[in-house]
């Protein structure tokens, strides 16, 4: 009777605590995990493998895949810190990029479609380059970046009915720039509000500072026959500025240089800038990052923050074009 009674305990004991034996196991801060920790399968490129074109890298060319080649230029033009929304932001503004030039009448390099210099085409880094800029961190970086591109399958910004020339920035600081203002009139390339800010974005505002030799210095190489006599003080003329705020043009020691070309000559961040003089030195106050043009990066992961999603960013940023699927 004892052993019966033994064994119906158990059993009893057994029935009670075996639901706990199926619970999920908790994450470090005591939750059990949800569905989105768990790891799932990247689903399988369908498009973006049957996309194909040849590209002018440092060692010469090769021919690429679209889901080979993109996430590692994600990799090379976003941080893979961003939000997955605006992962997938860039990757689809790449992609359109990449197939506008496949598309080109007069393509950018006689023996390839893209090459891989950020400031000719759009960045790539290889494996090995970005597992030694990541270190261990390259597993679960890339595995973020290829879930973004993946995502996107094929999908690609269209004006009328072409894949557009899809460029974007670092930063603007409130608007970005009208393509006009640079280049040439794009219509989907047009200023647009961009939320960053010197809070939200902390290298927003950056400074750069020149004795008068060292302005001088840069300004004759730009401007050799630039007169630089008199004071200091009276070297500064007229700015004139864009719509978005950015310098269209500003005149210095008597020479009218455009806003691209003061960005260059003084080593500037953007054209959106001051400059004055200290009474020791020129002060440029800079504001944002790049050309300004399209899609600002930091403005993206910012509207991805507060619940903007992908389709959305894009939307805002390159106005009156359409999200298709090759």
């Amino acid at each position: 009777m004892l052993r019966l009674w033994i064994v119906s305990l158990l059993i009893t004991v057994a029935a009670l605590f075996s639901p706990l034996l199926f619970l999920p196991a908790e994450s470090p801060d005591g939750e059990p995990p949800s569905a989105q920790e768990s790891a799932a399968p990247l689903p399988e490129p369908e498009a973006d493998a049957d996309m194909s074109f040849t590209v002018l890298g440092p060692d010469g060319t090769f021919t690429a895949t679209m889901d080979s080649y993109l996430p590692c230029s994600v990799a090379a033009e976003m941080p893979a810190s961003f939000e997955p929304e605006a992962l997938k932001a860039q990757a689809v503004a790449i992609r359109s990029y990449i197939m506008n030039l496949c598309s080109a009448v007069n393509p950018k390099h006689p023996e390839a479609s893209v090459c891989t210099d950020p400031g000719c085409c759009k960045g790539w880094l290889s494996e090995d380059e970005l597992r030694a800029n990541w270190g261990d961190d390259y597993e679960a970086n890339m595995t973020k970046i290829v879930s973004a591109v993946r995502a996107t399958d094929g999908e690609y910004l269209a004006y009328d009915g072409e894949a557009i020339q899809a460029v974007f920035h670092a930063s603007s600081a409130g608007a970005t720039e009208d393509s006009a203002g640079v280049w040439s009139d794009v219509p989907y390339l047009v200023s647009v509000s961009s939320p960053e800010t010197a809070d939200t974005v902390p290298s927003l505002v950056t400074e750069v500072r020149y004795s008068p030799d060292e302005l001088s210095s840069r300004l004759l190489s730009a401007r050799p026959d630039a007169d630089v006599s008199g004071e200091p003080g009276s070297w500064l003329g007229e700015t004139e500025r864009t719509a978005s705020g950015r310098v269209a043009a500003v005149t210095i020691c008597s020479e009218r240089f455009s806003g691209t070309e003061a960005r260059g000559a003084f080593g500037l961040r953007s054209t959106d800038f001051d400059v004055a003089w200290s009474g020791s030195e020129f002060i440029f106050t800079v504001r944002g990052y790049g050309h300004g043009v399209g899609m600002s990066q930091e403005g993206a992961n910012l509207l991805a923050g507060s619940g903007m999603s992908y389709s959305e960013i894009l939307a805002h940023y390159y106005p009156g074009t359409e999200l298709v699927r090759a």
